[in-house]
C-alpha cells in the first residue's frame, strides 16, 4: 500500500492507494503542537481502523502547505514505514507546464490538483478547492497551469463573522434545503452555504469572458460536498483530488 498524505492547514489528510484504488481516507488534525510521538499514534490509530498494518505499508508521498508541521509528519512516517516519504518540494521536477507565474510561494496542492485534473479531463479547466482557503487553479487549453484565486474559506469567513459579530454564535455546516434561513443559525449557514455557491458561479462567468473560452470546472476540498449540491452550473465533483494527485505523482517517479 502506498500512503498518500496532504498536510493542510485544518486537517492532515491521509489516504491509502494498493493496487491503483483509494482503498481509505482519513484526517487528523494540523495542531501546529504536534510533536512526533502524538502524530505517530494518531496515524497508527487510524491505519488500525482500516486494518493496515505497518508490514503493509510500501511508501508513502507527503505534499505540504504547512511547514511547520512538514519534519513532524515526514520523521512520523519514516518510523512508521521504516522508509524514507518521498517529500514534493521542487515544483520543476513535477509534470506540469506553468506559464508566466511566480512560483515562489505557490502552494503544492494547487500544482497537484492540476496534475490530477489533467490526467482525467481536457483543457481548460477551472479547480476550485474549497478548504481554510477558497482556491481557483485555472489550466488554459493549451495545458499551461496560469494563474487563479485565493479566498477566504467558508469556514475561516463564519469564524471571523462569529469572533467580531458580538451577537452571533460559532456555526457548523449542514446541508441547506432553502435559501431563506428561518433563524439566526440557519441564516449564517444559508449565508457561508450559498455565498460561496453564489462566488463560484460569478467568477466561472466571469471567467468565460477572460479566458474566451468555457472551462472545464472541477471541484474538491473537504468543504466541497455542502456546496455542490448549491450550483447552478456544470461542475465535475471530484472530492479527493488531492490524493488521486499525489499517487499520479508518486507513477510518475517511480
Amino acid at each position: 500500500m502506498i500512503l498518500t498524505i496532504d498536510i493542510g492547514n485544518t486537517s492532515i489528510t491521509i489516504g491509502g492507494f494498493e493496487n491503483h484504488i483509494l482503498k481509505f481516507v482519513c484526517r487528523i488534525g494540523s495542531d501546529r503542537n504536534l510533536n512526533i510521538n502524538s502524530c505517530c499514534e494518531q496515524i497508527k490509530y487510524q491505519l488500525k481502523k482500516y486494518q493496515v498494518s505497518s508490514e503493509n505499508l510500501k511508501d508513502s508521498i507527503i505534499a505540504s502547505v504547512v511547514p511547520v508541521l512538514t519534519p513532524i509528519v515526514f520523521d512520523s512516517l519514516k518510523q512508521i514505514t521504516n522508509k524514507t516519504p518521498f517529500l514534493i518540494e521542487d515544483f520543476s521536477s513535477l509534470p506540469l507546464k506553468i506559464r508566466e507565474y511566480d512560483t515562489s510561494n505557490l502552494g503544492t496542492d494547487r500544482i497537484i490538483n492540476c496534475i490530477a485534473a489533467l490526467n482525467r479531463f481536457n483543457p481548460p479547466i477551472a479547480i476550485f478547492d474549497m478548504g481554510t482557503a477558497t482556491t481557483l487553479s485555472v489550466i488554459d487549453k493549451d495545458g499551461y497551469f496560469c494563474g487563479g484565486m485565493i479566498l477566504p474559506g467558508m469556514e475561516l469567513s463564519m469564524n471571523a463573522l462569529s469572533k467580531y459579530a458580538a451577537k452571533l454564535p460559532t456555526i457548523s455546516f449542514d446541508k441547506s434545503r432553502k435559501i431563506i434561513g428561518t433563524d439566526t443559525v440557519s441564516c449564517m449557514q444559508n449565508g457561508a452555504l450559498y455565498g460561496a455557491a453564489g462566488s463560484i458561479e460569478g467568477i466561472v462567468r466571469r471567467l468565460e469572458d477572460e479566458l474566451n473560452d468555457t472551462p472545464l470546472i472541477v471541484l474538491t476540498g473537504g468543504l466541497s460536498s455542502y456546496v455542490f449540491p448549491l450550483l447552478k452550473c456544470d461542475v465535475k465533483y471530484e472530492q479527493n483530488l488531492q490524493l488521486f494527485g499525489l499517487y499520479e505523482v508518486y507513477q510518475h517517479f517511480l
